[in-house]
């Protein structure tokens, strides 16, 4: 019997449109009279601008007008906001320069927008870019992030002395120095999660314009959430009543957390079709992307494991130095703090931990939340770790999982960093995994490849995230009265599925 729920294998419902060329992405996007953007990139991590001349591109062929920050400062344009407020180990609040759309008297990373170029095509828009002519005085700067605390070290903003964002800890340091004091064994490892530059099939984009009828300006936009981007820009930026901006996100090519946030283009497109009272639209070329986009990672830890005789976990220790970038993203201090350390306790039961994170500024693009938001960057360094442990102690790497896995009697239960499990079977997960790599046939398999000159390894990890949006979501369903059914949600798919998905539901 064929059944239809939730889980069935189905075919995507959406395929039918999206492989026969009825995708709508936010390049394939027009409106009547629109103009183009380009915008004007640094090329130095670091530099004062003693210059920024605009005259010569001004005046070239269908260039309709060339902004700076001096435009956006006259029209009251605000900063770009970071909406997680963090608090140091002290008490006191972090650190957060401001962060303008366009770079105000120093860029700070290569790729800082400049200036921004408005004209009739694309190709004017960008022709004209490069005639902006910006004079750049070279300031020492800073890349390295565990070099990003040493005295001598460039510092990226006055206002952070030895380019320090924050200071923060998780869990209860006196018991986690309680369990190193009675530990057999204690390892120590040090750990670096290196940077990585998002790269999602479609690249960012806009669209902006002014709705005749209403006058309410409007932004189609590739994202992830067009609710948080319309607070923000009405709210923060352009200081305007939330009705009269509207966001509209279509079909999206990839996310990944890297299309949640706000960008600088965004702003500055939203911007010129307010000033000109014409669309004006941008697209990201790949190469831009990479020097524009929020990264992801860049973390460097040294981590400390104790334990008993038996291989027993008693207390698990974390310092890690986190890269923010030049500027802070929407949710950049939340990603290596509360995002990522709540899950250091992993699916194991450790009966103290302690976490100390310090955020820095470097000379590089802004880092913010991809793929797990700093859910991996936990796994990765707890996995590594007790596979370490499991090397200097002697043990079998899925033995010391074993003794230590979070029993399915135990549910529910706490993590000592707050975080309650209420499900999962994480020692049947192991024994599972196991059995199906035929884990007891590889040292056969690992001699055999040897003969024909391979090396083959064999991997243990587990991986467990907390994730939710924040706050309740509503849905709801009529019944038509011509038979359809209408679903209306809050969430949005960036390519995930979900007409497929609800239609389940429903």
């Amino acid at each position: 019997m064929i059944k239809f729920g939730i889980g069935q294998p189905v075919p995507r419902t959406e395929d039918a449109r999206l492989l026969t060329g009825g995708g709508r992405y936010t390049d394939d996007q027009n409106q009547p009279g629109q103009l183009y953007a380009a915008f004007v990139r640094s090329p130095h991590a670091h530099a004062e601008m003693t210059a920024v001349e605009t005259a010569d591109a001004a005046a070239m062929p269908g260039v309709v007008a060339v902004y700076t920050i001096a435009d956006l400062d006259a029209a009251g344009v605000g900063p770009l906001p970071c909406l997680f407020p963090l608090k140091n180990r002290d008490g006191s609040p972090y650190i957060a320069p401001p962060r303008p759309a366009l770079a105000r008297d120093r860029v700070r990373h290569v790729g800082d927008p400049v200036a921004m170029v408005v004209a009739e095509t694309l190709w004017q828009a960008r022709n004209a870019a490069e005639a902006v002519f910006v004079d750049y005085a070279d300031l020492p700067s800073i890349t390295d992030t565990a070099a990003a605390l040493a005295a001598e070290a460039a510092q990226v903003w006055e206002q952070a002395p030895s380019s320090q964002c924050f200071d923060w800890e998780a869990g209860d340091e006196a018991a986690t120095d309680a369990g190193f004091a009675k530990a057999a064994h204690v390892v120590r490892l040090d750990i670096v999660n290196n940077r990585v530059v998002p790269n999602p099939l479609e690249g960012r984009a806009c669209l902006a314009w002014i709705e005749e009828e209403t006058g309410r300006s409007v932004l189609s936009v590739t994202s992830q959430g067009v609710h948080s981007l319309q607070k923000q820009l009405a709210k923060n930026i352009f200081r305007i009543p939330e009705k009269s901006l509207r966001v509209i996100t279509g079909d999206v090519g990839g996310g990944f957390g890297m299309k949640i946030f706000n960008y600088p283009e965004y702003v500055c497109t939203l911007f010129a079709a307010r000033a000109l009272g014409r669309p004006v639209k941008w697209t990201a070329e790949r190469v831009e992307s990479f020097l524009s986009d929020d990264h992801g990672r860049d973390h460097v830890s040294h981590a400390e494991l104790a334990l008993d005789a038996d291989g027993v976990f008693l207390a698990l220790k974390v310092d890690t130095v986190a890269n923010l970038g030049a500027y802070l993203s929407t949710y950049g201090p939340f990603i290596p703090t509360e995002a990522g350390v709540a899950m250091l306790a992993g699916s194991y039961r450790t009966p103290a931990i302690y976490a100390r994170v310090r955020g820095v500024f470097t000379n590089t693009q802004p880092v913010d939340a991809y793929r797990g938001a700093g859910r991996p960057e936990a796994a990765y360094l707890l996995e590594r770790l007790i596979d370490y442990a499991a090397r200097q102690t002697g043990m079998d790497p899925a033995e010391i999982r074993r003794r230590n896995s979070l029993a399915a009697s135990a549910r529910p239960s706490e993590t000592v960093l707050g975080e309650t499990y209420d499900t999962g079977d994480f020692q049947q997960n192991l024994e599972d995994a196991l059995a199906m790599a035929d884990r007891a046939g590889f040292p056969a398999r690992r001699k055999e490849a040897a003969k024909r000159g391979k090396l083959r390894g064999l991997g243990l990890s587990t991986y467990i995230e907390a994730c939710s949006g924040g706050g309740p979501e509503e849905a709801t369903i009529q019944v038509m009265g011509d038979g359809r059914v209408v679903v209306a949600i809050g969430t949005q798919t960036n390519g995930q599925g979900h007409e497929t998905a609800y239609k389940q539901i429903v």
